[in-house]
């Protein structure tokens, strides 16, 4: 079975000292690195997902619920949206980048797309045509963007396991609703 790494948002502005950061991100970035240099041949694919946001509405506000709206975070094309610098180790081991949120919210890695070759393609069909089965996924923030992208990966048929030393969450509360769910929908927590 081939089995692909999802790294999921880890982008300055989640990160400490960005506009929406969350603790430990810049730790994740190290950890994802230090993962793919010692477990890079366990992955037949490797991909990262990006917020790229044009204008995405009322998921930014400037004044944030912080459920459903957010300050303004990853707008394209900035600093804020770029990957963290300590993730490039990670970075040289992927493949493509799926690009999320131009002009809606968008928390799933499977909402993006890359463009290769002239055509987009979204996540789920680029994991096919590479055989991909089963999916880990890492990266932030395990109570947003990291749930969603675990809860499609089983709702588009791959098996999905969450890294647990791998993923940055915004609070105990919301991270902790989270891995009931994922769990209870199949998802795999280690």
């Amino acid at each position: 079975m081939s089995r692909a790494l999802i790294i999921v948002d880890v982008q300055n502005d989640f990160c400490e000292g960005g506009s929406l950061a969350v603790e430990g991100g810049t730790a994740v970035a190290v950890a994802i690195g230090e993962h793919l240099r010692d477990h890079g041949q366990d992955y037949s694919a490797v991909a990262a997902t990006a917020d790229w946001h044009v204008d995405p509405g009322e998921h930014w506000s400037t004044e944030p619920d912080y459920r459903t709206t957010w300050p303004v975070h990853c707008a394209a094309g900035t600093e804020g949206a770029q990957f963290r610098a300590e993730l490039a180790p990670a970075l040289e081991h992927v493949h493509a980048v799926f690009r999320k949120g131009e002009h809606a919210a968008a928390y799933s890695g499977f909402e993006g797309f890359t463009e290769a070759h002239g055509r987009r393609t979204g996540l789920a069909e680029w994991l096919r045509e590479r055989e991909v089965r089963e999916v880990d996924v890492v990266g932030i923030a395990t109570d947003h963007c990291v749930r969603a992208t675990a809860l499609d990966a089983v709702r588009e048929g791959f098996e999905a396991t969450v890294l647990l030393d791998l993923v940055a969450g915004v609070s105990p509360d919301t991270t902790q609703a989270a891995l009931v769910e994922l769990r209870e929908a199949g998802v795999r927590l280690t």
